[in-house]
């Protein structure tokens, strides 16, 4: 496992610059001036200069990037010029909202999804795989953003029982916490769980199908353990992977969702950071997020090892 782990940090280290320089060259390429930005419509030439020159602005493209990738290193991200503060303290403010929300999340697309997969491979209710199927199909074609509106209409506005946004941390009150989090984790979860459970549903069925599970059959075995025992193990390592990308679209999908249900996470401080051309705590953000995706998938590709040895000799 070891061997496998030191063939796979290269790619991964290798991802990780490219990243940064699509996310350094992509944020220059966008329209406006964040001198300009800073020092207001009615400000002068020099002043415009002065501020360019303060945040480094003026220096050549290669030599921002490599100031940059070296603060990087040092773990000194500098101060935020148009919010205000540490760029690492807002990031650490929103960090945990976010994390909290797509652990949340990501409770629901194991548990649904899990749900969605066995009930529809293995239930000999019409009805029931219909429903199934119905579900799966709905969270797909609803976006997030109108499955969100519905859940606060549902839970909210016409039961009561739910808060309609906000926040409460759940390590200060672990209660109210909870009712704060299910409406955005359920509505961030639905399409991956959705996917999972078509996936898994898909493998379950084709495990069923193989010869020694029929003759299994054929020997009186119990359908609950062929299910449990062998059909379930033979369907996951294919769905771990897939539950490691989608872990990935949960941190994506955080950003709209955040918005929706006013959860003060790093959705909010990214949106702020854009509009007010606030590049360090953009690009601080964009390559924190394709950091933690592709550690999820470097940490998911040794679980798919672990369950199927025989990828490690790939």
């Amino acid at each position: 496992m070891r061997g496998y782990l030191l063939r796979r940090l290269p790619s991964a280290l290798l991802v990780l610059l490219v990243a940064s320089f699509v996310v350094f060259a992509v944020l220059r390429l966008v329209p406006g001036d964040p001198a300009a930005v800073l020092a207001g419509p009615d400000a002068s030439a020099e002043t415009e200069a002065a501020i360019r020159a303060r945040l480094g602005l003026d220096e050549p493209l290669p030599a921002q990037y490599l100031h940059w990738l070296g603060d990087l290193v040092t773990g000194d991200l500098g101060p935020s010029y148009a919010i205000g503060g540490q760029t690492a303290d807002l990031i650490a403010d929103g960090l945990g909202a976010t994390v909290e929300l797509t652990l949340g999340a990501l409770l629901f697309v194991v548990v649904l999804g899990g749900a969605f997969g066995i009930l529809g491979a293995t239930s000999r209710s019409r009805w029931v795989r219909t429903a199934v199927r119905a579900v799966t199909t709905g969270a797909l074609a609803v976006p997030p953003f109108v499955t969100g509106v519905l859940l606060v209409l549902l839970f909210s506005v016409l039961l009561g029982v739910l808060p309609p946004g906000g926040r409460v941390p759940l390590l200060t009150a672990p209660d109210l916490g909870v009712q704060y989090l299910l409406l955005p984790a359920l509505c961030l979860a639905l399409p991956s769980a959705a996917v999972l459970g078509r996936y898994l549903k898909d493998g379950i069925e084709r495990a069923l199908g193989e010869d020694y599970v029929r003759t299994a059959t054929a020997a009186g075995i119990a359908p609950r353990r062929l299910l449990w025992r062998h059909a379930l193990p033979n369907a996951l390592p294919p769905v771990v992977t897939l539950l490691g990308m989608q872990t990935g679209n949960l941190l994506g999908g955080a950003v709209l969702v955040e918005a929706i249900f006013a959860w003060p996470g790093l959705g909010q401080l990214a949106e702020q950071a854009l509009v007010r051309r606030d590049y360090p705590v953009v690009q601080d953000l964009l390559l924190l997020l394709v950091t933690v995706f592709v550690l999820v998938q470097l940490f998911t590709d040794l679980v798919h090892a672990w369950l199927d040895p025989r990828i490690r000799w790939e």
